[in-house]
């Protein structure tokens, strides 16, 4: 390993030191400045490690301004989300840092506070001010392209929303995914299944509760009346104690896993069993599905894979000119049995 010592030119006479001042001193290539520099997790420790101590010693700032103007690129992606708390979005945008970061870009968050169309417009704005190449928008749950302006030429990959079928997207397969859930319940026996949706807003809440639905017309049953939700705990656990004084009630199923939760809790409250009673399932497969009371049968989406199709699919838009293709990026959903579902008790 070479030994850090004083570079041959260690200052450029027209400014301050380079990237290959940086690279001799540390005693690597200048493709490692560079990575080190924008952030790349595919560099080793201790050769990070090197190239920091040399950019300290040498005083040498990346530039990024510079290097965009002599190849277009900024190095940075977008991220448009409105709620980086809720699971999906989460989980989603993890995902999307780590597929960026291999791919040695930087991701700018952008966040939307509230559903309503004049902040998504105010954000949809901002970016002509932002030094990015692309963007990547998760849950556009009010806006359409023609709501939600934005900046001319900039590539956009989206996940489920009203923007699919405008821009490259990537969705969860929420029909099959429900399909599964509500056959599930009706092959263990139960006569029919109730619904906590999520909020009419949502597009995957409005494709999940019209799957339910004709799912149960399918086998010749007619669906009962959804009740509303709005992806919390509580909008389930409202739900639940308005269910459990029915004692009809012997299925759910449940828009998501956190709705799902709030609905466990109420029906323990008020003595009903789960699932000697009522059979539970949830959508989302989050990692605390595994640990409720009883664990909980969901329908589990691959959040991580959809954040490395979003970043894949953006970066294709990025590097060539073809026509982007806007037919959705289907991920398959799987069904995962646990104990909150069991055959109805004969009464």
């Amino acid at each position: 390993m070479p030994a850090m010592g004083t570079p041959t030119t260690a200052r450029r006479r027209t400014g301050g030191p380079s990237i290959e001042d940086v690279a001799r001193l540390a005693g690597v290539s200048a493709q490692t400045v560079s990575r080190v520099a924008n952030g790349a997790t595919v560099v080793r420790p201790v050769t990070r490690d090197r190239v920091l101590e040399a950019m300290a010693q040498l005083g040498y700032s990346p530039n990024r301004v510079a290097r965009a103007l002599r190849s277009g690129r900024f190095g940075t992606i977008g991220l448009l989300a409105q709620s980086f708390d809720r699971t999906g979005e989460a989980r989603v945008t993890e995902a999307v840092l780590e597929a960026a970061e291999v791919e040695d870009y930087s991701v700018t968050l952008l966040h939307v506070r509230t559903t309503g169309a004049a902040e998504w417009t105010h954000a949809a704005q901002q970016l002509s001010h932002r030094a990015i190449d692309g963007l990547v928008i998760i849950r556009a749950e009010h806006d359409t392209p023609e709501t939600l302006a934005l900046p001319p030429g900039l590539p956009v990959v989206a996940s489920y929303s009203r923007l699919v079928g405008h821009y490259p997207a990537v969705a969860a397969d929420q029909v099959q995914g429900t399909r599964d859930a509500v056959g599930h319940l009706l092959a263990l026996g139960h006569r029919t299944v109730h619904h906590v949706s999520g909020p009419a807003s949502s597009e995957p809440a409005m494709v999940r509760a019209a799957a339910w639905r004709r799912r149960l017309e399918e086998e010749g049953v007619r669906a009962p009346r959804p009740y509303p939700g709005d992806w919390t705990p509580r909008s389930g656990y409202a739900a639940g104690l308005e269910m459990a004084d029915d004692p009809e009630v012997t299925a759910v199923f449940c828009a998501n896993d956190e709705t799902a939760f709030g609905v466990l809790r109420a029906l323990h409250e008020r003595g009903r069993r789960v699932p000697q009673d009522v059979s539970v399932v949830g959508f989302d497969g989050i990692a605390l599905a595994e640990y409720s009371s009883p664990p909980l049968t969901t329908v589990a989406q691959d959040f991580h894979r959809s954040g490395r199709e979003l970043v894949a699919l953006l970066l294709r838009q990025m590097r060539t000119s073809e026509p982007p293709d806007l037919e959705p990026v289907m991920i398959p959903t799987q069904l995962v049995v646990r104990a909150s579902t069991g055959p109805p008790s004969s009464r």
